[in-house]
């Protein structure tokens, strides 16, 4: 088992990255400015209160109760509450811009990656990127940064009071400062190491559920139910620890600042009553005093959680950027070549997925229009590779791929895809409704009118049993086609080809998975789709692909013979061994 990384506290670089992610997100400077100019109001009219309270304290002394002084007081309460609430609202819709703008980046840098990414990197974890990653950064932004802000004015403003107030109790305050950092930097710095760790478990741990759900049928299928439960409890129990652990810290680290903040308060209210009764200060400014040192303790430990957070960021930024800084699939805007009445030439094609493990072995072969062209051999042999480099999920290591006199990678893969039909064994389906399975990828503007989606489900056997559902095109067919049988769903994908009219037609075992009356209704579909169109067919079941006008058999990476069904069973062994086992069942 690969050794996981050790986790390490981010450093200033990380940080930095941290800020050019969320600057790149565009985050409107008059937003940031309106928001700050708000908190510094809020903290403003803050300040205000304990000067306020003790004017009204040393006026009740004085016998200056006034109602003047009252409404001062109010209005002052209520000024800090709608700039407060102002100023948290403008921060608040500047951390939902940045998560949004995150998150935009993002979905729009997975789609463009390569198939080779998603080859790498398991579909739950990439989920996990996009959704509790970014949802970091948003409390950070939304939540923890707004106090950041107000506790840094706040702090700021109230100093400079309490230096002017009484500058010695300020410094009895403030010798409570170094011993604070003292005792907590440590423990602050375990605890975002654990924090960390609890955020890359929990990401594992959203991945391999979502994984689970994803595949629920074969769980239940399997009677896996027992296995994963255990496999459940152990990522659960694993988080309970961390999230222990990390409890611990908190258990440790709050104390602390309260009884450290307590002890200052308690020895300032002494320090201030011996003050007040030789006359050196008023009971007024003892209270005003008391007060502004409640408006430094809560800032005091909202910073440990902001510093805390924004390390727990600094890790999600790291998880984010390496999504952005991956490779996009290349963007070719070549020609647009119609490949109707074109030959297909594969000339000395290599390629492997791992360096010096080569899956694919100098293959040349041409297709002529309107062709079947079959793929036949035994498992693991390449046949797959050859339909992936063909729809150009992959670029050869070697060799090269034309269409006519042209190279494939000289044509734009917007023009080359939209010519391709692909009909696969898995019966790939979106949720969602007929009708959306029908036209998706297609553009708005391209959207077929009512009567050519009845035409296309007529040609693919299927028009009458969607026809007897409620809703018909608009029924809704539940998480991968999950409401329709093998066949249907086979014969819509069927349909959706129709209605693509494509000049190169793949086939992937497309009826292998069906039982034999659907088999039957679906092949008829195919064959009428197959008519005046070049069509390569992946087959491990020989009596599908005998009428082909050319078989590639492929073992091992390397065609090892080439003809029709009659030349290779002449001439080649294992194919004839493949033809006498089958063949002779059916």
């Amino acid at each position: 088992m690969d050794k996981k990384p050790e986790l390490k506290t981010p450093t200033k670089h990380d940080l930095k990255k941290f800020t050019q992610l969320l600057w790149s997100t565009n985050i409107s400077k008059s937003l940031i400015a309106i928001g700050l100019t708000g908190s510094i109001i809020t903290t403003l009219t803050q300040l205000l209160i304990p000067l306020a309270t003790q004017q009204f304290i040393d006026g009740i002394e004085l016998d200056f109760f006034t109602p003047w002084m009252i409404a001062s007081i109010v209005g002052i309460f209520i000024l800090q509450v709608l700039f407060s609430g102002f100023s948290n609202y403008i921060l608040y819709k500047i951390g939902q811009h940045v998560v949004a703008g995150l998150r935009d980046f993002l979905w729009n840098k997975i789609i463009k990656l390569p198939v080779s990414f998603f080859d790498r990197y398991a579909s739950g974890e990439i989920v996990s990127r996009l959704t509790n990653d970014t949802s970091i950064v948003q409390n950070l932004i939304s939540s923890f940064f707004p106090q950041f802000i107000s506790g840094v004015l706040s702090i700021t403003g109230v100093f400079f009071i309490l230096i002017i107030m009484d500058w010695q109790m300020t410094l009895v305050m403030l010798t409570a400062v170094p011993l604070a950092l003292a005792l907590t930097r440590p423990l602050g710095k375990r605890m975002a190491k654990v924090s960390r760790e609890m955020q890359d478990e929990t990401a594992q741990f959203s991945g391999k559920v979502q994984q689970t759900v994803a595949e629920i049928r074969l769980m239940k299928s399997s009677t896996a139910e027992s296995a994963e439960k255990e496999k459940g409890e152990r990522n659960i129990n694993k988080l309970y620890r961390i999230g222990l652990k990390e409890g611990k810290y908190i258990a440790i680290i709050g104390p602390l600042i309260y009884t450290l903040m307590m002890g200052v308060m308690v020895f300032v209210i002494g320090y201030g009553g011996v003050r007040v009764a030789r006359g050196d200060i008023t009971t007024g400014e003892l209270v005003a005093f008391l007060l502004y040192l409640f408006q430094i303790i809560f800032p005091i430990t909202t910073f440990m959680n902001f510093f805390m957070q924004i390390q727990k960021a600094a890790g999600a930024t790291e998880r984010i950027t390496q999504i952005l800084d991956e490779k996009e699939e290349e963007k070719r805007e070549g020609k647009s070549v119609s490949i109707d009445n074109l030959p297909i030439k594969f000339e000395n094609v290599s390629f492997s997925y791992q360096e010096n493990k080569e899956v694919i072995k100098q293959i040349s072969f041409i297709s002529h229009p309107g062709e079947k062209i079959a793929f036949a051999g035994p498992s693991g042999g390449g046949k797959s590779t050859l339909f992936a480099l063909l729809e150009q999920f992959y670029t050869p290591d070697s060799g090269r791929i034309y269409v006519g006199d042209t190279p494939i990678n000289e044509i734009s893969l917007q023009s080359w895809r939209s010519q391709i039909g692909y009909v696969s064994q898995e019966n790939a389906m979106m949720s969602g409704t007929i009708k959306e399975n029908l036209c998706y990828g297609l553009p708005d503007t391209e959207q077929p009118a009512e009567e050519r989606l009845w035409e296309v489900l007529e040609m693919a056997y299927v028009k009458t049993f969607i026809e007897q559902l409620p809703s018909k095109l608009e029924e809704e067919i539940g998480e991968r086609g999950a409401k329709l049988s093998g066949g249907q769903r086979q014969r819509i994908n069927i349909a959706r080809a129709f209605l693509r009219d494509p000049k190169i037609l793949m086939m992937d075992e497309a009826t292998a998975s069906l039982d034999s009356q659907s088999e039957k209704i679906v092949s008829q579909a195919l064959n009428k789709l197959m008519k005046g169109r070049t069509t390569f067919v992946i087959a491990h079941r020989l009596s599908t692909i005998v009428d082909a006008d050319k078989i590639l058999f492929i073992e091992e990476g390397q065609l090892t013979g080439m003809g029709s069904h009659e030349e290779l069973y002449e001439k080649h062994t294992l194919y004839q061994l493949f033809a006498n086992q089958q063949l002779s069942k059916d």
